[in-house]
């Protein structure tokens, strides 16, 4: 079972910006948990981000014919981008979708998600913890 991890815009600046809201660990740490959880669940997970629009949907559509399951947290662009929700549906790829924040509890504007719109669930406010739920939930539902 493949599944293919998309971080969008600022993750790659985890650890740094704004702690009190995404905590301290770095991406560094993400990618170990994303490894760690991947031997234990026995899947193949690759991890992909990029801070652009265009480069995620390339990615999301790139999965096709090759990924059984996508975890996305598509950062900001979750609140704006109608093309990655388009991308998730064209593909047909069960997706979820991760947030490390309890996006509810935020700002108005992050309380719409077009890439969720596409997802079987999304998981939010579970930290880093999110992913190891998401890669576990899609192992179980890709196998029902």
């Amino acid at each position: 079972m493949k599944i293919l991890v998309l971080n969008g815009p600022n993750l790659n600046m985890l650890g740094i910006r704004e702690p009190k809201i995404y905590g301290k660990n770095s991406f560094a740490d993400l990618l170990a948990l994303l490894d760690q959880t991947a031997r234990e669940a026995g899947v193949e997970v690759t991890q992909y981000q990029s801070n652009h629009e265009g480069s995620l949907v390339d990615a999301i559509q790139e999965a096709y014919g090759k990924y059984d399951g996508i975890v996305i947290n598509p950062g900001a662009y979750t609140h704006t981008s109608v093309a990655i929700l388009d991308a998730l549906k064209a593909v047909s790829i069960p997706a979820v979708e991760v947030h490390i924040s309890d996006v509810d509890a935020r700002e108005p504007f992050r309380q719409i998600s077009y890439a969720g719109m596409a997802c079987v669930k999304t998981i939010k406010g579970q930290g880093l913890e999110g992913y190891r739920q998401a890669i576990l939930f899609l192992k179980d539902y890709l196998k029902k």
